[in-house]
């Protein structure tokens, strides 16, 4: 059965309004670009801090990069309430551990599936330590990741670290196209590859 996902999260919105709440979420960001529309649209909802997590990307350079274009997208982003930024290190061990035995997976191949986990999981964590309403995650907002999957891990972490997950499919409503359209005014890089090593590699053989 297909699940609405904006749907669902509508709803939730909708409640929140009604009861005049003001939720905290912890909001895994993959990247400023895909971030831009989320924190627009949910920090109207939401006190929101952004949590850089994504061991995934490289070279290093490419992900202090990306951190600053993150903390740049935060300073300048109109939000009814301050958003916060917690950057983690680059441990790219942690991606390789992940992907030991599936490096020839293909795009959006359960490599994949399994960095969406390892990203959400210490979303999750960190929601549970600070004591955070909500937690989820950016990615859905790509054409090129699978909100199902994102969201059924979601729902998987929630009962594991008893943490409510924030459904999400935010490339709904046009977030994607929102969101090219805020990294423009902002000035925002937008990468050509999704972060990791395979991928980057699969983008020079395009080019």
């Amino acid at each position: 059965m297909n699940i609405n996902y904006q749907k669902e999260l509508d709803l939730l919105i909708d409640d929140l309004h009604k009861e005049k709440k003001m939720p905290s979420l912890l909001l895994h960001s993959c990247c400023a670009p895909c971030s831009s529309y989320v924190l627009e649209y949910l920090s109207q909802y939401f006190k929101i801090t952004v949590y850089y997590y994504n061991p995934n990307i490289f070279p290093k350079e490419e992900y202090e990069y990306r951190i600053k274009e993150q903390q740049k997208l935060i300073d300048l982003l109109p939000a009814k309430y301050k958003v916060e930024f917690i950057p983690s290190d680059y441990t790219p061990i942690d991606f390789f551990q992940i992907s030991e035995g599936l490096e020839r997976e293909r795009e959006g191949g359960m490599r994949c599936i399994k960095c969406y986990r390892l990203r959400l999981e210490e979303a999750a964590k960190l929601a549970k330590r600070m004591k955070f309403d909500y937690f989820t995650t950016t990615l859905s907002i790509s054409p090129m990741k699978d909100a199902a999957a994102l969201n059924i891990i979601g729902k998987e972490l929630e009962k594991e670290y008893g943490m409510k997950y924030l459904i999400s499919d935010f490339k709904k409503k046009d977030g994607y196209k929102r969101s090219v359209v805020l990294s423009k005014q902002y000035g925002l890089y937008r990468q050509d590859y999704c972060g990791c090593i395979f991928s980057k590699e699969i983008s020079n053989t395009l080019q």
